[in-house]
């Protein structure tokens, strides 16, 4: 999302490059769920958790685009408007996303190439790092150049189960979840790359911003490996189907890329 009330001058810097990222990231996500529901790996007849997941988090993915369109073309009032649903959409998201992880992490165990400590205690800390740099992002949104950054980052977040879904992730085993995650980083650095090009240093919102993300996701990783990492996961598995599988990633018997 861009500025809703900056000086005019604002506007214009940078907003096509910001636009152009935001529909990148977008059709990244939107392709990688299109992939899986195109191969059987998912299907419409999910459970209702999953439907309501989805429809959030698609609803998210419009409303950023429409920010991003609304401000482009200088439609100042309907983007802010707009950008008052973002109070409750980033909330909303961040307690369905809690709601499937929980779920998956039960049912299955989360995907198999995944460590399951990973998948529930990195991932969720990951969403939660979304949720709290897009607030900050909503917070400053009279700063643009903080505003636009800061949501840049909080949205590269996103692209992680996208990507998971486009790469052959399998292939990426034993490392899988620390590849993908690297591999969002990529979104916030090119935004660094065309400051430094455009203005010879990078933001403080970006450097703040992924200061942020990359350490909190060292810090889940440390935590999903340590005892009470561990703990954590098989309390929350115990009794269910998630909690047959193997704590650690592994290729299911017959499985064939």
């Amino acid at each position: 999302m861009a500025t809703i009330a900056a000086p005019k001058s604002a506007r214009v810097e940078g907003t096509r490059f910001f636009t152009v990222m935001a529909f990148v990231m977008s059709a990244l996500i939107i392709a990688g769920f299109s992939l899986n529901l195109a191969m059987g790996r998912s299907s419409f007849g999910a459970p209702w958790p999953y439907h309501l997941h989805g429809m959030i988090f698609m609803g998210w993915i419009g409303l950023y685009l429409a920010q991003h369109v609304t401000i482009a073309g200088g439609k100042r009032e309907l983007h802010k408007r707009l950008g008052q649903l973002a109070y409750l959409w980033i909330p909303l998201m961040v307690t369905a996303g809690t709601m499937i992880i929980v779920i998956v992490a039960r049912t299955t165990g989360g995907p198999f190439f995944f460590a399951m400590n990973e998948f529930f205690v990195s991932n969720l800390i990951a969403l939660f790092t979304f949720g709290g740099l897009a607030l900050w992002a909503l917070r400053v949104r009279r700063y643009a150049g903080w505003h636009r950054r800061l949501m840049l980052v909080a949205m590269s977040i996103l692209t992680g189960p996208g990507l998971g879904r486009l790469l052959p992730a399998p292939l990426f085993m034993p490392n899988a979840w620390t590849i993908l995650v690297c591999l969002t980083f990529v979104f916030p650095a090119i935004g660094m790359l065309v400051d430094l090009r455009r203005d010879g240093r990078v933001h403080p919102a970006y450097w703040w911003g992924m200061g942020i993300n990359v350490g909190l996701f060292v810090l889940s990783m440390l935590l999903a490996y340590s005892p009470a990492g561990y703990a954590l996961t098989e309390w929350l598995t115990a009794g269910t189907p998630g909690g047959e599988r193997p704590m650690e990633a592994f290729l299911p018997p017959g499985f064939s890329m």
